[in-house]
């Protein structure tokens, strides 16, 4: 009875894990957007010129802002590079805002697949601390192809991204043999975070099991 009440969980729980999910992101979309909060009674108020009913201007309102954000993004489709680039340059005079914007501008980029620059400076890599298989191997990210001299040693930047949210992560510089191409994707990298390595495709996991010790330096 133990062993087909536990199926039966084990059946069901991704569903209900599904369904709390789904119902805490409307609870909390509601509780930032609804009739009765700030964002909502905005939306009420722009609707009540067409009805007098507050449920029915506050739909209408709805309908009125999704209207003007299709909109904008039909003119941001005609001036993307105009905006985008007007934006840029506004967001990144900003003191420490406008770092944080820019490497968080370039991450988007990558994953998008659309700044071929990004793709070229940044890639993943595998780092083993110590130089060889028997140190720990790390799957990071080489920030830069261009080595730093450390006294009379070659060092890279590589960032170590965070689980389960890989935007964040620490900057650390190693030796410039201890790096090894990862020949993967930015998703698949991406989702070997996200899933925090519970479940990494076959191919990183033959891959790093068989990486060599280190990189020849050029």
């Amino acid at each position: 009875m133990r062993r087909v009440f536990l199926a039966g969980v084990l059946l069901l729980l991704p569903l209900a894990v599904t369904a709390f999910v789904v119902g805490w992101s409307v609870s909390f979309i509601y509780g930032f957007v609804g009739p009765g909060t700030v964002v909502g009674r905005f939306l009420t108020s722009l609707g009540l010129g067409f009805s007098s009913s507050s449920l029915a201007a506050y739909l209408i309102g709805i309908l009125m802002v999704v209207a003007l954000i299709y909109l904008l993004g039909l003119i941001a489709i005609v001036l993307q590079e105009r905006l985008q680039d007007a934006l840029d340059r506004v967001m990144r005079r900003i003191p420490l805002i406008g770092t944080v914007y820019d490497l968080s501008r370039r991450f988007v980029s990558m994953v998008d697949r659309k700044d071929a620059d990004g793709l070229k400076s940044m890639s993943p890599v595998w780092c083993f601390f110590g130089g060889g298989r028997d140190g720990a191997a790390v799957l990071a990210l080489l920030t830069s192809h261009e080595p730093v001299m450390v006294g009379e040693a070659r060092y890279l930047g590589v960032l170590v991204p965070t689980a389960p949210v890989p935007i964040g992560g620490g900057l650390i510089y190693v030796p410039e043999d201890w790096v090894s191409d990862a020949e993967i994707g930015m998703d698949q990298l991406m989702s070997i975070y996200v899933s925090m390595g519970v479940t990494p495709p076959k191919a990183i996991t033959a891959q790093a099991s068989r990486a060599p010790s280190a990189a020849s330096a050029p």
